[in-house]
């Protein structure tokens, strides 16, 4: 794979998170937050569980697909930070997409994901989190894989190694503009 470019060339970045105790922020509050940050503009803000990120180059690849998706006039959600989530799950329905990488009651590690001009570190407070460098970026696990629906038959003839390309692979899937390359459901 490529090398990614410096991060002070990046116009997205992420940031490893964790409630300060357990429940707290609760969930519902991390919600308002989020929408409140989307609803003031000012680029794509997110909040994902940790355990669905497969690292920087998942990331990016996500938010490079939802750029091109959108330059082409192919916006299927009117909220491009909504629209990314579909992107990092893979998966071309916001619910399914939101059961797979966003954040629940049970969340405990988070990647907070900033678009310039804001930063993730400015966020923290919004939400209320702590940083915490142990939660992103992380290796890829066959958990991880499961729970973005790569199953072990997918990933059986890849080695470890090379299973980031997978999940790359699965982002690559979801086409929002033409909706003809949609990737697998989620099996139950």
């Amino acid at each position: 794979m490529p090398p990614l470019p410096p991060p002070e060339e990046r116009n997205l970045h992420a940031l490893g998170a964790r409630r300060p105790s357990p429940g707290s922020p609760p969930n519902a509050e991390l919600v308002r937050t989020l929408r409140a940050l989307s609803a003031e503009g000012g680029g794509l803000v997110a909040l994902l569980d940790a355990d669905a990120v497969a690292g920087e180059r998942h990331l990016l690849s996500a938010w490079a697909h939802l750029g091109r998706s959108r330059a082409r006039g192919g916006a299927r959600l009117r909220d491009p930070s909504a629209e990314f989530v579909l992107y990092v799950a893979g998966d071309d329905q916001l619910p399914r997409a939101l059961a797979k990488v966003g954040v629940a009651a049970t969340t405990e590690r988070f990647v907070v994901v900033a678009e310039r001009p804001r930063t993730p570190e400015q966020l923290l407070a919004r939400f209320g989190l702590a940083a915490d460098p142990a939660a992103y970026p992380r290796p890829v696990t066959a958990a991880l894989l499961d729970r973005l629906g790569i199953t072990e038959a997918d990933r059986s003839s890849v080695p470890a190694a090379g299973w980031e390309g997978l999940v790359l692979e699965r982002v690559a899937l979801v086409d929002l503009s033409a909706g003809t390359a949609r990737a697998p459901a989620s099996k139950p």
